[in-house]
């Protein structure tokens, strides 16, 4: 709640709801009328709920339901419930209005998605453990009712996109878990164009300045490209208007986030990602023409072009795990370039944009099999679920791995195909095969070749497995599969196991309490488990089973009267050492400069931070706090899995301490550069070099260069004078590469 900023014209700001409201029944274009008295009567209930509030932008917070309700309407293709529960999603939580008021005025399923909606507090939290907590409720909701998740992901969305008024270190936190956690769920929702602006939002927030680097390239060179396209998919375009085809072509450039992955994972700059764009070829057909039309399409591109062998995917003949359907391949254009074609039907290309909504308005056309990969995710979700003692936090990371954006396409021995993700192993086809095969598998044959439980499945393979009776799950099979299902199998197994071994400590236990008389009591069975310091009874009595406490010491705390005695204050540290590591931490903020003493901490070797750098805390169970980059390689794991853990850091009055900073140089070999190299570290700015090492290739070198610097802009000075040398071409930080030597060094 807040009051309203001064100067504010209330009644400006009512037509202005006003209009926002018609923008989204205007667009809504199915809605019978029916719906528009709902949806109406939502926004009429809202409007009034949410009067006296506003967001930390200041703006009144109805805009938020509307904008949420507007991306559920146009984005993902929901009805009018959907539209009406996203308008009153806050509602619950936030004002007077009651679930049974919700019920009463729109009846039982608006109030299951509202209550679904209302249980699921933000993700985004400062305790790790709450955060996954949180998650797993959501994913809950996905076999209960979808839309609570598609709404949730919504209001995530709007979220994103404002999330600008927000403190510096909350949007970094928000936006690591939004790709950690949303961007994956989106995809695998077959919500393309969410995840993707998703991804990017979450990229501008936590690495702003490699954002508007792309941003700004992709502008500059938007013209070149959009010639470039026009003249590529004129004689397509004439083919098919020769053919008398129905169709549509549009030039989609790549997200920014995507482009940045690749530049990364490909090590090149900007000016080296060939595949900025994918032109895409819409056609309007039956769906009885549609495998037909696509493949035809494609032979008429390849008239034109020439196609790469390897970049040719058929995702129409097995369409991916998530719905989508599309016909791709690359061909080398006129002007030397390659440039990816998509071909699929209008069918496809809305299931590809807006995901699961049209997926199931299409089912009855396309029959079972259209739905059936995406059953059964909803089944291997449920298994995850039955597994009572799966932690949230592994939790998540089990269902974070069953996101999987590719799959393989593996056949039975009598030709049965099942699709597993990409890196399943010999144990994840028996397990998806039935729980009682994973259980006795000791190895397959692929291919009528004998292999282990741990090899690596390849699209294509028939497997054949081999089991025995007198095999059993071991731990080593958690790092032999891949999927979420055998992992929880396979735990499920492991639980059993642990139980017999668990009963055979509690017989010990009591045979032992009988030989020194002492009282088979709760009180001393607790003891005994503070004394040993374990975690739960189970662990008490695993550790007894396994010989790893020494039972004797029991007979020195013996009252005489079968109680046993011990002192409560180191009953008392043991109970709490663990909890006090943590404690209170979560709740401060730091500013760390180089003379902080209060706590001990440490420059993170895998992302090397100088003075200078946007950095952050993180508070390690030995109580030290390293100090990572914010685009430091682990920063999204991190804030995204162990919140509570991330201390705001700052660089304060930071003395000239040097630090040491590696660069990597790329270029034009020629005669005396590393001479000039050298002589700009040494003489012009009295930089202290710790190594060199420079490569020749073909005429191209690679340098690598190892210097102490005072801070970023030390650094952006030495950096400045080796672009002036010619030859050189690209120069960047090489930190996150270089971890092992500088720990080798330290």
């Amino acid at each position: 709640m807040s009051n309203v900023p001064q100067g504010i014209d209330l009644e400006k700001e009512r037509k202005e709801i006003l209009n926002a409201f018609k923008a989204l029944l205007k667009n809504a274009k199915t809605l019978s009328k029916d719906d528009q008295k709902m949806v109406r009567k939502a926004f009429d209930v809202a409007v009034e709920a949410h009067k006296d509030m506003r967001r930390k932008s200041g703006e009144p917070y109805i805009y938020h339901p509307i904008a949420v309700a507007r991306i559920v309407s146009e984005e993902m293709g929901l009805g009018a419930t959907s539209i009406t529960c996203a308008l009153l999603h806050d509602t619950v939580e936030d004002t007077y209005i009651t679930l049974e008021d919700i019920e009463e005025l729109f009846g039982s399923k608006s109030r299951r998605i509202i209550d679904g909606l209302t249980k699921i507090p933000e993700i985004f939290d400062e305790n790790s453990s709450i955060q996954a907590e949180n998650f797993r409720k959501m994913i809950l909701t996905i076999s209960d009712d979808i839309r609570v998740v598609l709404i949730k992901l919504a209001d995530r969305l709007h979220n994103m996109r404002t999330l600008g008024s927000m403190r510096a270190d909350k949007r970094l936190k928000i936006a690591s878990e939004t790709k950690f956690l949303y961007a994956p769920l989106a995809h695998r929702l077959g919500l393309h164009s969410i995840k993707s602006e998703l991804e990017d939002l979450g990229f501008l927030h936590s690495d702003p300045e490699n954002y508007h680097m792309i941003e700004s390239k992709l502008k500059s060179t938007k013209e070149s490209r959009n010639r470039f396209i026009k003249t590529f998919v004129e004689p397509i375009k004439e083919a098919l208007n020769h053919e008398g085809y129905v169709y549509d072509v549009k030039a989609r450039t790549k997200s920014i986030s995507s482009i940045w992955r690749k530049m990364q994972t490909k090590s090149v700059p900007f000016e080296e990602v060939y595949d900025l764009f994918a032109v895409r070829i819409i056609v309007d057909t039956p769906v009885e023409l549609e495998k037909p039309d696509c493949w035809r399409i494609y032979s008429i591109v390849t008239d034109f072009y020439q196609p790469s062998p390897e970049r040719l995917r058929d995702w129409i003949s097995t369409p991916r795990a998530n719905g989508y359907e599309s016909l791709h391949t690359t061909v080398m254009s006129n002007q030397g370039k390659w440039v990816e074609v998509q071909i699929r039907s209008k069918r496809m290309d809305e299931i590809a944009e807006k995901g699961l909504a049209a997926h199931y308005k299409y089912k009855e056309n396309a029959g079972d099999s259209e739905t059936s990969k995406f059953d059964r995710w909803i089944a291997e979700i449920r298994d995850l679920m039955e597994n009572h003692n799966l932690t949230a936090m592994d939790f998540v990371n089990e269902f974070k791995m069953n996101l999987f954006t590719d799959e393989i396409y593996v056949f039975t021995p009598k030709g049965q195909l099942r699709v597993l993700p990409v890196g399943a192993t010999i144990l994840d086809f028996a397990y998806d095969i039935h729980t009682g095969i994973g259980n006795k598998c000791i190895g397959a044959k692929v291919n009528t070749q004998l292999v282990p439980l741990s090899y690596q499945l390849h699209n294509g393979d028939q497997v054949e497995i081999i089991t025995s009776e007198k095999q059993k799950p071991t731990e080593d099979w958690l790092g032999y599969v891949y999927s979420a299902r055998a992992k929880q199998k396979i735990r499920g197994a492991l639980n059993e196991q642990i139980k017999a071994i668990a009963q055979d400590g509690k017989e010990i236990l009591e045979r032992k309490l009988k030989q020194f008389n002492l009282n088979n009591s709760k009180e001393n069975i607790h003891i005994i488990e503070r004394y040993f310091g374990a975690n739960t009874l189970t662990d008490l009595y695993i550790r007894i089973a396994k010989a790893k406490v020494d039972l004797n010491k029991l007979r020195e705390l013996n009252d005489q009267e079968g109680n046993l005695v011990v002192d409560k204050k180191l009953l008392a540290s043991k109970s709490t050492e663990k909890q006090t590591e943590a404690n209170d931490y979560h709740k401060r903020t730091i500013e760390f400069d180089e003379q902080y003493k209060e706590h001990a901490y440490k420059l993170a070797k895998c992302c090397n931070p100088i003075p200078g750098d946007p950095i952050f805390g993180y508070l390690a169970n030995n109580n030290e706090i390293k100090i990572h980059r914010n685009n430091c390689p682990n920063a999204e794991h991190m804030n995204s899995k162990m919140a509570f853990r991330c201390i705001k850091a700052t660089w304060t009055n930071t003395d000239l301490v040097e630090h040491l900073a590696s660069l990597r140089l790329l270029g034009i070999d020629g005669v005396g550069i590393v001479n000039r190299i050298t002589e700009i570290i040494s003489k012009q700015l009295n930089v202290d070099m710790k190594s060199i090492s420079f490569e020749a290739n073909d005429g191209i070198f690679e340098g690598l260069i190892k210097v102490m610097v005072y801070d970023t802009e030390h650094l952006d000075a030495l950096t400045k004078q080796f672009e002036q040398i010619e030859g050189v071409e690209r120069i960047e930080r090489w930190d996150f590469e270089d971890s092992e030597v500088i720990h080798a060094k330290d």
